[in-house]
């Protein structure tokens, strides 16, 4: 039993992988933790900003140990972060990392609440950051959601006396949820809340801190603790065969496209929390201490305890389901409860102990992943019963539409029932896709308009099937969403949610389409259908000064998941201009103007998203030297295909092909983001790279961090550079040419302040502050109230080339169509080539 337990748990990190749809399959071993759980009625609440910021040892001890209903609220969704895995970003990323917490909440077995905080990109104060956010705003959101989750506790992650020492976001996090403390309790405070949810006190607010706030392990050593507890989340569970710490590192884990897997650790590790409001517990251990948490906080729970913590204290491990008649006469005692909030919380933790112990496996899965308004599929139904227990299935139906079965039927010892339904998707329903982006909200924070969605992680699935079971005269309603199941050679059985989607969605493959010159160009309009046999016009759509051959062309698509590509020319106007096209897909009486984004990875749930279809088109006057580029790419950026708008050659370099004279074919070699922190091979090819440039190569190395790398390599440069924690956050910020006569400022292309106009995010991050002579700063620029910084753009000749280290966020305003980077990266791949002949950027 024990092996198996330990075996079943090593594996919980890879099933959350790749089974994160799955019907869950609880062990013995499980409900009877459920069933500790369900005795305890007590909650915490931990809060900061971003996805990953979370603790994952304290939020797995609250949940696991404590046994406490456990959430974390992170203010944003991690939407202005980097990706080490794939090319989503900013609002596609926050979909991912919505899904990587979701993922990471499934381990440690927390829940997990957002407010429409926008990650708008790394802030300096909490002024920026509150400004941003619409503080107000904000704030409410903390407040509606403390006053539906009702906290007994909340942690924050940060300290809200330290503005300007840290992160703006996560400052803003402790300080929201500081001033929220209060709030909660004051009817007069947002009393449009009050309607849907009820006024709440919350007994005690602490932050999580640690010797990294102190400075270090010697300063919090000595450090008055008075006012602080102290928990060792280290502790080991024998009944699952893990450790606290164990089940943490499996939780982070999944944040994998901010690289967070990590080697699992074990043993005693303490984290300390400090008391910002409320009393402080006599126990410091124990933060629910002098906390009523038992069944005896809520009228008529007595008598719930009782017979719980009988089942309790004799759970049976081998034949859980002899515990199915005290668990049902708990459920009718729990059913009749006046406390509606413990009411609803404590049925649906019952009615999935109910379903472990009588081995219940109920389940609705659609015959196909995806859907449309007015359309029909089947619908699987599998209904088993695999206990002893006399259970009558008595019907089933979905949810929002007029499909059930009425059966009436026992069903027997380890039988399976097969039934199917038709679901006829009504014309009103609305499109699968996360709610937050459905409007176009603000740099800082999202449009919701309908309240009763905010704090909600995802958007609630439109269809569900109600099961309805009868218990020898007693009847319980289990509701399970409909999903869509199906295998792969490669991966076995595998599910992802089902969608409702339009029956057709339109899409730009190029996000930013570049004219060089005034030459006409194809645009290629993608048309995906997502039903069979649809038919239609498209529609291009175009700004004043822009004109295109034809405005509207027919397309027709036989089958599901086919596409049609449509040609249009566009000619774009004589003078420089950015505008936006977009395409407009014309059905019987319906116009559809979205493009769906699919984002699909192993670890979490596939994701359907539908954003407005549009580019970008720039007109811009550019000049260029070279023809051959070579990228190396690092954690994931899209440069490439923006060089390529430009006319370049690019081609990709496998670090591992990297030889002597391998890279002289090249007119300039560009390293991606973080490329000598996530890719090790380069420390052992740099030699080569810099005799690349020695030789007479240009070399543009784009941002790193700081030390991310082996101890050992330090020659990212040719010549002594210290990379530092300097950025600028504002993309607003003024920018000094502090070099005017360089090249790079002046050839091909004459650059000035104008052209760092409309940038977007940021300026740029982690640039140098230290840096060898032979190196040549070449702008100047500053966040409000600090002083100036030169490191974001350096050049130094190195033998016959030319070396270059920029921290500017090219990243992320050339895929944004950012006129002015477009011109400066094509004067960095074009230095030292003044007597060459200038080529117009013209291919397209």
């Amino acid at each position: 039993m024990r092996q198996y337990l330990v075996l079943f748990i090593t594996l919980l990190f890879f099933a959350s992988q790749i089974l994160a749809q799955a019907p869950k399959k609880e062990t013995s071993a499980e409900i009877y933790h459920s069933i500790q759980k369900l005795n305890f009625l007590g909650k915490a609440l931990y809060v900061a900003a971003h996805p990953d910021d979370e603790n994952t040892r304290l939020i797995s001890y609250l949940s696991n140990k404590v046994k406490a209903n456990t959430a974390y609220l992170s203010l944003t969704r991690g939407d202005g972060g980097q990706n080490l895995i794939g090319p989503e970003l900013r609002e596609l990323l926050g979909v991912l990392r919505t899904q990587e917490l979701l993922a990471a909440r499934r381990v440690d077995g927390g829940q997990q609440f957002f407010s429409r905080a926008n990650d708008f990109g790394y802030s300096k104060h909490p002024d920026e950051t509150l400004k941003l956010w619409n503080k107000e705003e904000i704030l409410g959101d903390v407040v509606q959601i403390i006053r539906a989750f009702k906290p007994d506790v909340i942690i924050n992650r940060f300290d809200h006396r330290s503005p300007g020492s840290t992160h703006g976001h996560h400052t803003s996090s402790a300080m929201l949820s500081y001033e929220a403390f209060d709030l909660v309790n004051d009817p007069k405070a947002y009393p449009e809340q009050l309607t849907s949810t009820a006024v709440w006190q919350p007994k005690r607010l602490f932050f999580n801190t640690s010797w990294w706030f102190y400075g270090s392990r010697e300063n919090f050593e000595k450090a008055d603790k008075s006012a602080m507890m102290s928990m060792d989340v280290g502790v080991f569970y024998p009944t699952l065969g893990v450790s606290n710490n164990e089940i943490a590192s499996w939780a982070s884990s999944q944040h994998l496209c901010q690289g967070f897997g990590r080697i699992t650790s074990r043993g005693s590790e303490n984290e300390y929390i400090e008391l910002l409001k409320g009393d402080l517990p006599k126990n410091k251990t124990n933060i629910f201490d002098g906390i009523n948490t038992t069944w005896s906080r809520i009228e008529g729970g007595e008598a719930i305890g009782q017979l719980l913590t009988k089942v309790e204290a004799d759970f049976d491990f081998k034949n859980p389901s002899k515990h199915l008649p005290q668990l049902l006469e708990a459920h009718k005692l729990i059913n009749s409860l006046s406390d509606v909030h413990w009411k609803d919380i404590k049925l649906e933790e019952i009615e999935n102990i109910i379903q472990g112990v009588a081995g219940l496996y109920l389940e609705a899965s659609a015959e196909t992943a995806i859907t449309n308004p007015g359309n029909s599929t089947k619908v699987k139904i599998d209904v088993l019963n695999r206990s002893a227990s006399m259970i009558r299935l008595k019907s089933v139906g979905l949810t929002e539409v007029d499909a059930s079965l009425d059966q009436n039927i026992i069903l027997e010892n380890n039988k399976k029932h097969n039934f199917e339904l038709d679901l006829n998707v009504p014309e009103t329903t609305e499109f699968t896709s996360p709610y937050w982006l459905n409007e176009k909200g603000t740099l800082g924070i999202y449009k919701v308009a309908n309240k009763s969605l905010i704090g909600k992680p995802e958007t609630p699935r439109a269809f569900h099937a109600n099961f309805v079971l009868n218990f020898d005269g007693y009847e319980i309603t289990f509701q399970k969403p409909v999903v869509y199941k199906y295998a792969r050679n490669d991966k076995g059985e595998l599910y992802q949610p089902f969608e409702v989607l339009p029956e057709a969605t339109a899409r730009f493959d190029d996000k930013v389409v570049i004219f060089a010159d005034g030459k006409p160009k194809q645009i290629a309009i993608t048309v995906k259908a997502h039903k069979d046999n649809v038919k239609g016009d498209v529609q291009f759509s175009y700004s004043k000064g822009w004109t295109v051959d034809e405005e509207t062309k027919p397309f027709e698509i036989a089958k599901k998941n086919d596409e049609q590509i449509l040609l249009f020319t566009l000619t774009p106007p004589t003078n420089e201009d950015e505008s936006y096209i977009s395409p407009i897909i014309k059905i019987d009486d319906k116009q559809i103007t979205k493009e769906l984004v699919t984002i699909a990875y192993d670890h979490v749930p596939t994701q359907s998203v539908l954003l407005p279809a549009q580019a970008k088109v720039v007109r811009l006057n550019i000049q260029r030297l070279g023809e051959h580029i070579g990228y190396i790419m690092g954690a994931g950026d899209d440069v490439p295909t923006s060089l390529k708008q430009i006319g370049y050659n690019v081609v990709a370099v496998d670090p591992s092909t990297i030889q002597a004279g391998s890279l002289d074919k090249f007119d300039a070699v560009v390293v991606g983001i973080r490329g000598y922190n996530v890719v090790k091979e380069l420390q052992f090819k740099q030699r080569f790279i810099l005799d690349y440039v020695k030789d007479g190569g240009n070399l543009i190395v784009q941002y790193n961090t700081a030390g991310r790398w082996d101890k050992q390599f330090s020659n990212i440069a040719p010549y002594d550079l210290k990379l530092s924690r300097d950025r600028v956050t504002d993309e607003n910020s003024g920018v000094k040419i502090v070099a005017k006569d360089h090249a790079l400022m002046n050839f091909p292309n004459p650059i000035t302040e104008k052209d760092f106009d409309g940038w977007v995010q940021e300026r740029g991050l982690y640039f140098p502050s230290e840096w060898d002579d032979a190196f040549t700063p070449i702008l100047s620029m500053k966040d409000q109230g600090e002083s100036a910084t030169e490191g974001s753009l350096l050049v130094a000749p190195y033998g016959q080339g030319n070396y270059i280290y920029t921290g500017l966020s090219f990243f992320r305003e050339l895929p944004a169509g950012v006129s002015g980077a477009y011109k400066l990266f094509a004067n960095m791949l074009s230095i030292g080539k003044e007597n060459v002949k200038k080529t117009p950027a013209v291919k397209g």
